[in-house]
């Protein structure tokens, strides 16, 4: 079995894979002052609670953008599965990617598992929307490239720097108000929030077809992308665990050709 892990600002997600199958996956808060025990102990009671058994463990994966988490991470998994052989989504393993990354040094790995699994389901053409602590769109190019990345702050991140930065706007509860003519504080944030978000996703979208000259595949993940993608007139298509799934095709590209 492998274990996927993503490791980001706000969220840890990771999920265990048999034979291209989630068995389970879960969702934990990112906390970089947290110890290697200490992370030890919460996938342990997670994976006896989802009934993995960890000797059945023998591939792990791993993206991160939270630098200071993998030496921590490393030192956890070599603990709690002594016979996982563990890999990481970095530029060293990129040339064995059926995507290509022009600019491997300044890109997120998170986007590139991303970018992976939407050109194996959607193909060439194809932007994916992640709806995380930032809010990117990765667009793969007719070339089966990354083409570019254009990246906005996340939703939470901006009603967290609203109230933060204001004196009397509170921290909300994102969802859609019933009218973009908010009566109360809490509507007009979500309103402004909710609607101006996905207005700004069919802007990118819109000027990114434009640039190109092509019309292009639209998928959106990310914990919010549920709420928003409706909302839009460019996002059809909702992969929840595009991630997990892109890292569970890596780990399968490079178990092919041979870890560098």
């Amino acid at each position: 079995m492998l274990l996927a892990i993503d490791i980001g600002n706000t969220n840890i997600v990771f999920g265990v894979n048999q034979k291209g199958h989630w068995l389970n996956n879960w969702r934990i808060q990112t906390d970089p002052l947290k110890m290697a025990d200490e992370y030890r102990v919460i996938f342990g009671s997670l994976f006896n609670e989802g009934n993995i058994s960890m000797a059945d463990i023998h591939e792990i994966i791993i993206s991160s953008v939270v630098p200071s988490l993998v030496y921590p991470f490393t030192e956890m998994l070599t603990k709690l599965l002594p016979d996982g052989k563990i890999a990481y989504v970095g530029p060293e393993i990129y040339h064995k990617l059926p995507v290509k990354v022009l600019n491997p040094y300044q890109i997120g790995s998170d986007l590139v598992s991303n970018a992976v699994a939407a050109f194996e389901k959607f193909g060439k053409l194809t932007t994916v929307i992640d709806f995380g602590t930032a809010l990117t769109f990765t667009t793969i190019g007719k070339d089966a490239e990354i083409r570019g990345v254009a990246i906005a702050p996340g939703l939470n991140t901006a009603v967290s720097a609203l109230a933060g930065k204001t004196a009397q706007l509170p921290q909300i509860h994102l969802t859609a108000p019933p009218s973009v003519l908010g009566e109360n504080t809490l509507h007009a944030i979500q309103s402004g929030v909710i609607f101006g978000f996905s207005g700004l996703v069919d802007a990118i979208i819109n000027r990114t077809q434009q640039e190109l000259n092509e019309k292009l595949t639209v998928v959106a993940t990310g914990g919010l992308s549920q709420i928003i993608a409706p909302l839009t007139k460019t996002v059809k298509i909702i992969e929840p665990m595009l991630t997990l799934d892109g890292l569970f095709l890596i780990n399968q590209y490079i178990s092919k050709k041979g870890q560098v």
